[in-house]
């Protein structure tokens, strides 16, 4: 079944009164609200009765939330209290408590609400958002506190509310519903499902009147055309569990594979404001993930100039945020100018990992600088007290979207002395007019090299003055009501956070990055994980209640790899086998592989258990599985894991094969399962010997490098000059090619000569940790189409213990530019 064909039995459903109703064709997003006075306009009663025991814990309930619980309502006594109370105000989800009190009788997620719609043989309405989404906010204003509106959802409907961050695969489902029967998606979902849960009718936002219009014939064709309601729901659910299952029929994936993904991508690419596709434009971190994989494996400038200028034109633009740092979730418009201004805790962590990995290939300070100022943003405004990260804020504030960000001219004279506010109005383009709804939103419209070039000014000293200013408008800002702050900390996020903060510690050699991700792990394995081993989706205070899904595990898992990585600390390894292997037991699909979101916790009550391999606006439950696979394989050498990452990427190779592009992660994924991890540290013989590579620059034409090997106890690796010429000997080079990068003076250290078990003669060998040192001379000229990276230093060894040689191997370790930074001065 095709969307088409969905959508033509869409139009047939809605055949009702001599009148098509066809959603494809009349859903809109941008109809102007009719005017609303929320008002009861007869006698009946709003909300149904309930019985005594249910409203005296909802009365409970709401005087446990304290003098300081502000009721999120129009509907209020002259005492301040809420004249309605739902089942919502029972949840811990901010999202759900922000509906808690409109006149819908809501309900949460789970067999109550299925209970109800069957016993009163009623349709379900199923809404599904998140607590900083604009829209959401809309139709919540406009429909769901709209008592005329309530009373036809109550009367007709059992309405149930989701929040989409701590429910994502009951999210899943749906709008994979959604995109196959009208091509598009987004939130607020809003669904009619069946009393065994598959949707039937699906769409977003909707208009009051059209809502109120949809909740009439919905409930005229429920009660007149229920079989074929019945057989629509169960060909859109075909539909949907054929989109999410994984295939059996597994096809070779290898570059050309990941070749055509990048392809498809940068045929996409806005040559003109960067970025991929046209707005709403998203950063779309996938994509550039597996850009960069792709520079830094074959030194392509073209691709590199795709990427700069797309993380150049963000950084400059509205959709960052050039006072506090950090980025907001999208752009409306192709110049990133004006952003949908809510910022998500998953958007911070996985573009600092991206501007780190773009400063290192490139070693441009520009980048660094955009990865410190949001992490400093998560440090000063996202972390809680405990260590975990928050979730989200809001696109709202002060009553409208963006307010807390936009300035006037009189607003930046009235924070900051004259000299300064005249930087602030010239860098950032601040005029009287504005350049959204009459006021400012701050943006660069040009470098900060280039304006210092033009007005003259060296650059040290313009980013001195700027980041002077900036701090006094933050002071100024911040005494404005700030934008809602949703105090989720949901495990997955967190483990993409933590991984960003570890990075940067690595390649800023900042201790105050590392002890932040030690701190937020430390809170995850206590908050967020029960006395068994299993994790909860998210804590809010003390308070947990919806058990982790997939990508929970595996983001932590990844998390706790970076770690080990960082410190060397072999708790944080065991951590993360312990956080895999209860993965591969709660999700695994024995029969197809691959991962499922759930462990069959809500499968009861959900149409289908689903499977997401394509990435959305973050990477997938399972790409990001596949990774933690590969590096757990390299680090342990235990089979499990790479019998794992083998299988996860032959359950969805049908898939990507057919879609490069939407598996972008998990194609980066798995050019470091086929082909290596690329980085300046190793893994070999199964995890018992690692090696990292440092370099200092010594000069203009040459570098000094240092190898430094670390040896597990027990285990040695033959030395440079083994006394038996049959052994594998320990060397170091470089395979220059026609780069003109060459290795010379090597050095290595003394061996230790003494006899093992296994055999009666000496032999000459490394144990424990030794360092390998030797130049790096540059070539003079650089082909212009070749990023000026130097070709990795492989490091050959062979590892044994007392029992056993493993197989030689070599340990390939990358060499980025920001290593080199003090010889490409100049060289541009």
């Amino acid at each position: 079944m095709n969307s088409f064909d969905v959508r033509f039995n869409w139009c047939i459903l809605f055949l009702l009164s001599s009148f098509v109703y066809c959603l494809a064709a009349e859903q809109h997003s941008d109809a102007d609200p009719s005017p609303d006075t929320g008002m009861i306009q007869t006698d009946t009663p709003v909300m149904p009765p309930r019985p005594i025991e249910v409203e005296t814990q909802l009365r409970a309930a709401l005087a446990a939330r304290g003098t300081a619980y502000l009721p999120r309502t129009k509907h209020l006594l002259e005492n301040g209290q809420p004249v309605f109370i739902n089942r919502l105000i029972l949840e811990d989800s901010p999202y759900l408590l922000q509906h808690a009190h409109n006149p819908v009788d809501w309900y949460a997620w789970g067999p109550e609400a299925f209970k109800k719609a069957r016993d009163e043989d009623k349709p379900i309405f199923l809404s599904i958002g998140y607590s900083t989404c604009h829209w959401c906010h809309v139709m919540e204003h406009e429909s769901f506190d709209n008592a005329d509106i309530a009373r036809l959802m109550n009367e007709n409907f059992v309405s149930i509310k989701v929040d989409r961050e701590l429910l994502p695969d009951v999210d899943a489902i749906y709008m994979t519903a959604v995109m196959l029967t009208s091509g598009h998606g987004g939130w607020p979902m809003s669904s009619f499902l069946t009393q065994e849960g598959n949707p039937f009718f699906s769409g977003t936002y909707y208009p009051p009147e059209q809502f109120k219009d949809i909740l009439q014939r919905v409930n005229e064709a429920w009660e007149t055309r229920r079989e074929l309601i019945q057989d629509q729901s169960e060909q859109i659910m075909t539909g949907v569990r054929r989109a999410m299952a994984s295939r059996r029929d597994a096809q070779r994936i290898d570059l050309t594979v990941i070749n055509q993904a990048v392809t498809h991508i940068l045929a996409h690419y806005d040559r003109r404001e960067g970025g991929f596709g046209q707005a709403p434009k998203f950063p779309n971190e996938p994509y550039l993930f597996l850009l960069l994989e792709a520079v830094q494996r074959n030194g392509d400038m073209s691709t590199l100039t795709a990427i700069e200028h797309s993380l150049n034109a963000m950084a400059r633009g509205g959709i960052y945020d050039q006072i506090g740092g950090g980025f907001h979730r999208y752009s409306t418009d192709n110049r990133w100018l004006v952003p949908h201004f809510e910022k998500m805790l998953y958007n911070q962590a996985n573009l600092v990992r991206i501007y780190l990995r773009a400063y290192q290939i490139t070693g441009k300070p520009e980048y660094a600088r955009i990865a410190r100022e949001t992490l400093d943003y998560i440090l000063r405004e996202m972390t809680s007290p405990e260590g975990g990260f928050y979730s989200a804020t809001d696109a709202d504030s002060e009553g409208g979207e963006g307010n807390f960000f936009l300035w006037d001219i009189n607003q930046i004279e009235n924070a900051l002395p004259p000299a300064e506010a005249e930087l602030a109005i010239g860098v950032f383009n601040i005029t009287p007019q504005g350049n959204f709804e009459g006021r400012n939103i701050l943006y660069l419209p040009v470098a900060l090299q280039d304006y210092a070039s033009r007005e003259n000014l060296p650059l040290p000293e313009l980013s001195v003055s700027l980041e002077r200013l900036k701090a006094k408008l933050r002071l100024a800002r911040n005494k404005r009501p700030a934008p809602l702050r949703d105090d989720k900390i949901i495990t997955a996020w967190n483990g993409m956070m933590i991984s960003a903060f570890a990075d940067a510690a690595m390649i800023f050699q900042e201790p105050r990055y590392l002890d932040t991700a030690v701190n937020a792990a430390n809170y995850i394995l206590t908050k967020n994980r029960d006395d068994s081993g299993r994790y909860w989706r998210a804590s809010l205070g003390d308070h947990t209640s919806i058990e982790a899904r997939q990508e929970d595990y595996a983001c932590f898992a990844e998390a706790l790899v970076s770690l080990y990585d960082r410190t060397n600390h072999l708790s944080w390894l065991a951590q993360a086998e312990k956080v895999t292997l209860h993965m591969i037991d709660l999700f695994w699909d024995t029969e197809a592989g691959g991962f499922f979101m759930n462990a069959g916790l809500t499968e009861s009550l959900l149409p289908a258990r689903p499977k997401e391999a394509s990435d959305s606006a973050s990477p997938s439950g399972n790409s990001v599985a596949l990774r933690v696979l590969t590096k757990l394989a390299r680090r342990t050498g235990k089979e499990i894991y790479l019998d794992h990452a083998e299988a996860t990427l032959a359950a969805f190779s049908s898939e990507i094969k057919q879609h490069p592009h939407a598996h972008s992660y998990l194609l980066t994924g798995t050019a470091e399962l086929l082909y290596g991890e690329q980085n300046t540290l190793q893994y070999g013989s199964r995890g018992n010997v690692v090696a990292e590579v440092t370099v200092k620059p010594d000069g203009h034409a040459q570098t000094l490098l240092t190898v430094t090997v670390r040896i597990a106890p027990g285990w040695h690796i033959n030395a440079h000059q083994p006394l038996d010429r049959y052994l594998k000997a320990t060397g170091l080079r470089m395979n220059s090619d026609q780069s003109g990068w060459h290795l010379y003076d090597v050095e290595y250290p003394s061996p230790l000569i003494k006899k093992l078990g296994f055999q009666q003669d000496e032999l000459a060998l490394y144990e424990n940790n030794i360092e390998i040192r030797a130049r790096i001379g540059k070539p003079g000229v650089a082909d212009s189409n070749q990023l000026k990276v130097p070709p990795p230093v492989h490091l050959d060894i062979q590892a044994c213990n007392d029992e056993l040689c493993l197989p030689p191997e070599s340990l390939v370790l990358s060499l980025f530019p920001v290593q080199f930074s003090r010889d490409m001065e100049g060289d541009d």
